[in-house]
């Protein structure tokens, strides 16, 4: 490689930084195009927080879901959604909440994919041994998690559009 080559690749590459790169506040540079929209801002119910924390934690909830797994979820329950960073898409799942039915279905497909999880744990235990201790108690944390959406769904108030929020 001579040295002409390596200044013009030098070269390209610095226009990349300039372009792409760029952390002047006042150039109009996307940094993240998944930064947001304003459908990101709007309010989300009170549960969808504390689901979200438990949910997207394998410490917690003792399973990873993955964006397309979030994105069959919301498929399943004949929704759409972008892929964005797997909050984003929880928000958006859940944002316009207002029944107990919808839930329900919604916290049913979640339950499909975690018990496919329990099932390769299951397996995963057997074929180890020696692992089985920590596929247990993952299960164990799925199933919680499990129990937590019952909980929710039971807690849930349900919103009738024609309601007078000022009188709620």
């Amino acid at each position: 490689m001579n040295h002409e080559d390596l200044a013009d690749l030098r070269a390209e590459f610095d226009k990349f930084v300039q372009d792409k790169c760029s952390l002047q506040p006042d150039e109009n540079v996307v940094q993240n195009p998944d930064i947001g929209d304003k459908e990101d801002e709007e309010p989300v119910p009170q549960f969808v927080d504390a689901l979200t924390s438990k949910l997207l934690a394998p410490a917690i909830s003792g399973v990873y879901l993955s964006r397309l797994d979030i994105k069959r979820i919301a498929e399943g329950i004949d929704e759409s959604l972008p892929i964005k960073e797997r909050l984003k898409m929880i928000r958006a799942l859940f944002r316009h909440t207002n029944s107990k039915d919808f839930l329900r279905t919604a916290f049913d497909e979640i339950n499909k994919h975690i018990n496919g999880r329990i099932v390769i744990y299951t397996q995963l235990g057997e074929a180890f041994p020696a692992s089985k201790s920590v596929f247990d108690e993952n299960i164990e944390k799925a199933k919680k998690t499990q129990k937590m959406f019952e909980q929710i769904v039971e807690d849930f108030e349900e919103i009738e559009p024609t309601d007078d929020p000022l009188l709620i």
